[in-house]
This record gives C-alpha cells, structure tokens and sequence, in this order.
C-alpha cells in the first residue's frame, strides 16, 4: 500500500470514529445495544476502533468495494435505522469529499469508476404496495444506494396512488386493464435491466406473484443479486437470492421505543389509572402488560429487551426498588406490582444521623435485623399516618437502604424459614394477614 492510501485511510477511519461518537452522544439508541456502554472517546477505544476500520479498508481494490465494505462493516455496530440518519449521512458525504480531494487515490489503491453499483426496486402496484416505512428498510438491506424505482400498474383506477409514488421518485409504467398486464410489463423490463443500467448490482422485485420467479431466475443468471419481496398479512417477506435468508418486517411501522424514563413513567401512570378504576392497590404484571400493549401497541418485554438485553420483563420492576413494588404469594402464583410512594419527611439532625449510620452499618445477628425493620416501619408508618405496612412495601425500603433483599439477610444471618415466620419471631413486632397479603406493624 502506498503513502498516499495510507493517509487516506487514516482520515477515512478518523471520520468513522468522530461520528460514532456523535452517535453515541446525540442517538445512541442507534448503536447495537452492546457497543452504547462503551466510551468511544477513550484514546484506547478510539484507536482500537480505528485500526479495526482501517484493517476491513485496507482488503479492498477500488473506491466502490470501500464504500460497500464501510456500509456492512457499519451494519455490524448500528441498528437499521442509522441508515437514515443525518448522522450517517453527513459521514458518507465526508468521505466522498476526501476521495474528491485525493486524486491521486484514483490511480493507486483506490480508482474510482465512471460506474457506481446501484441497486433497482421493480414494483407490482396493483399486486403489492410499499410505505415509505418498508421502503426505507429495504434501503438498509442492500449494499448499493437505492437509485431507480419503478412501478407499473393501471393508473387509471388506482386513485391518487399514482400522485403519491411519483412524488416518492418512482418511474410509473401504465398499463391497460386487464389480468396480468402488470406482470407481463414488469418481467419484460425487468428482464433487460442490465442493458438500461448497465451498472446494477441488486435488483427488488416486489410482487407477490409466483409468475416472477422467472424474472428473478434471469436476473441471477446476469449476475444480480435479487430481493423477492412478497406480502403475507401485516408484513413483508424478504428473500435473499444470494444466501437464502428470509427476513420478515412489519408494514406497521413500530413506535418509537421510550427511554428508560419514560417507560417508568407510563407504567406508574397505567398502575395508579388501574388502581383507580379496580380500588386495589395490587396489580397483576399479565393484566399490567395486556393494557401497556393495548394502550402504546409495544409489548412490555420489547422494551426491556431494547434497553435491558438477557432481562426479562419482571426484573425491570425487581431492580427499581425506589419505584416499584412486587408482591408474590409463592414462587408458583402471578407477580403483582404497585406504585412505591415516594415519602420526604424532615429528619432533625439526630434522626439524620442515627439513620446514616444505620444505612452504612452491616446487619450482623437477628436482633440487629429486627432493630432495623423497627426503624423503617417507624419511618413508613410516620410518613403514612397508618397502623401497619405491607410486607413488600418493607421489603422494598430495605432494599432501598441496604442494597440488598431481606430474604437474601435472612439467608445470611442463617435464620432458619421465611420473612413471615422471622417476623412472628420478632418480639416487637406483629405480623397478620390481611386478604392475600401480610401487614407488619410494630407492638405498643
């Protein structure tokens, strides 16, 4: 490799890396989930990230396999829709300047074509119809820019479909009406798109007509690489000629995943609504979930799968104690969750101080354990104006002050049998059960 290949990789790499950093900063929803905790502005990151791309670069022959190679490489570290980012955008256009500002690069590693590859997207309207939603996907599918769409149909009686394609910046083929004259259009022209583009490398053929089989034969046979998309109830099938795969997609559009706060947000708004409308103040997850779905068409354990990758829907509420409360009769019985009531009560200097030292304090025997549920029931019970607690609300507040759950104290401490049982142990303590659930409260 030359001087001048090495330097132009050097910038490419350098503009790869500022841009994943900007990514990270401003969209990081757009990096796979397992490269958004890695500070990429760490010198030995960046370096790292940097050799890597300058590495995949350096195996390619000409400027057109470089961008093709940066495209998939970049599919490896961004979800699909990075692709229509401005983001990414702004990055490809900054590398095509760089090639611009390097003539020498035309001559020596990296010569650039007269020809870039492309991809074509052929389209039965009156068989299959494509939402600028599903457009954008297969954008992200194929590796040359999407630069010829055509559509053929009878445009006489398909309404204002005609309108709203050419404005998308399709090519429209009439034809006249009739069974199949679409079809019979679409194979004709399809079949002799290399001759028109001499430089097209992927072709869509989007029609869920089996007669297009033979279209998708002779464009192979031309060295194309084909898509057949069909349409099977709400989604799209997606069918790889090349490797075979099949890849199913949604014509709905997915909402937008909320943040982790939002998230946490609507869900205390669905369980206080809930407790409204039921007076209980437990609420089962199944029913929870049934109602998240209903209300913003997105499953409760998509969004955990998003923001929380190997967990499942229940640890959310498991693991934001300061927010959540679960209650769960036996391991076998359904999970229910409430709402923890965030209660501020001014503590005098003596308090404040007494209960620092009780956080930062170790629980080392039974006497101890029961020392510091007395305290935070006196808390709970203070902030509250009520007699006695629920025992998961107790365990929550414990959670909250020792890191940790007081079964897993109980374990330590090795005190033989459950919660319930070490409370009716306690001496200053009274435990019953109410309904379903048990209520503590501390002896007079």
């Amino acid at each position: 490799m030359s001087y001048h290949d090495s330097v132009l990789l050097q910038k490419i790499s350098a503009h790869i890396c500022q841009s994943i950093i900007a990514i990270q900063q401003q969209q990081p929803e757009l990096l796979i989930a397992k490269y958004r905790t890695i500070n990429w502005q760490i010198p030995t990151n960046k370096s790292a990230l940097s050799t890597k791309f300058k590495a995949i670069l350096s195996q390619t022959q000409t400027w057109d396999e470089l961008l093709q190679k940066l495209q998939s490489s970049l599919k490896a570290i961004l979800v699909p829709p990075a692709f229509d980012s401005q983001l990414l955008s702004d990055l490809i256009s900054s590398i095509q300047q760089l090639n611009s500002e390097n003539p020498e690069s035309n001559s020596l590693h990296f010569p650039q074509r007269q020809s870039i590859g492309i991809a074509v997207l052929l389209l039965d309207a009156e068989n299959l119809q494509l939402n600028t939603h599903t457009e954008k996907f297969l954008t992200t599918i194929c590796n040359c820019p999407l630069q010829v769409k055509i559509a053929f149909a009878n445009w006489s009686n398909r309404g204002k479909l005609d309108v709203e394609l050419h404005e998308r910046g399709y090519d429209l083929i009439h034809v006249p009406a009739g069974r199949d004259n679409a079809d019979g259009k679409m194979i004709a022209i399809g079949s002799s798109i290399h001759e028109r583009y001499p430089n097209v490398q992927e072709v869509f053929v989007c029609s869920s007509d089996k007669v297009m089989t033979n279209l998708c034969n002779i464009l192979q046979q031309n060295g194309i690489l084909v898509y057949q998309v069909s349409q099977q109830g709400e989604n799209i099938k997606l069918f790889n000629s090349s490797t075979s795969e099949i890849i199913n997609h949604s014509l709905k559009p997915l909402p937008e995943i909320p943040s982790v706060e939002q998230f946490i947000s609507q869900i205390k708004g669905l369980i206080k609504l809930q407790q409204k409308q039921t007076a209980s103040y437990w609420i089962k997850l199944s029913i929870l979930s049934k109602i998240f779905k209903s209300k913003y068409q997105l499953t409760i354990s998509q969004i955990v799968a998003h923001h929380f990758p190997g967990k499942k829907a229940r640890d959310v509420f498991i693991n934001y104690p300061s927010e959540f409360v679960v209650h769960q009769i036996d391991e076998k019985s359904e999970l229910y969750v409430t709402v923890f009531e965030h209660h501020q009560t001014k503590l005098d200097n003596s308090q404040e101080n007494s209960q620092t030292q009780l956080i930062l304090s170790t629980i080392t025997s039974p006497p101890e354990l029961e020392q510091a549920i007395k305290n935070i029931l006196t808390d709970l019970i203070t902030a509250d104006h009520q007699k006695s607690v629920d025992i998961s609300i107790l365990g929550s507040k414990f959670y909250q002050q020792y890191g940790k759950p007081i079964t897993e104290q109980i374990k330590q401490l090795q005190i033989g049998g459950s919660l319930v049982k070490f409370l009716h142990s306690c001496n200053s303590l009274k435990i019953q059960q109410v309904g379903k659930k048990w209520e503590v409260s501390i002896k007079n």
